[in-house]
């Protein structure tokens, strides 16, 4: 929260300054729009097991999992898998909103 906080004040300082700058000391500056701010710090990681996982297991079934042709190459029920394939996973998976949490599952630490 305090790094989310920092990262606000910042924003604002340099976006006045910026502002101030642009227009000349007499101008007004126009508050910037909060509703579209977003901080990934504080966005929640997508849970491996009931988010990510699942999608896998609808789209690479059986060969990617316990008994499949390549599982022992690429176990796709195991999250080392999946963070070290990263978006090349994509060939398979087409879904934009299922590529969208894939990709917040691989941003986050």
């Amino acid at each position: 929260m305090r790094a989310s906080m920092l990262t606000l004040a910042l924003f604002l300082i340099l976006g006045v300054v910026a502002c101030h700058h642009r227009r000349g000391a007499g101008s007004t500056i126009a508050a910037p729009n909060f509703a579209t701010l977003s901080f990934a710090s504080t966005a929640k990681k997508p849970d491996f097991d009931t988010q990510i996982k699942p999608i896998f297991q609808s789209r690479c079934m059986p060969c990617h999992f316990q008994g499949g042709s390549v599982y022992n190459k690429m176990p796709f029920d195991k999250p080392e898998t999946i963070n070290r394939l990263g978006e090349k996973l994509f060939t398979r998976i087409k879904d934009k909103e299922e590529q969208r949490l894939i990709r917040e599952f691989l941003a986050q630490p």
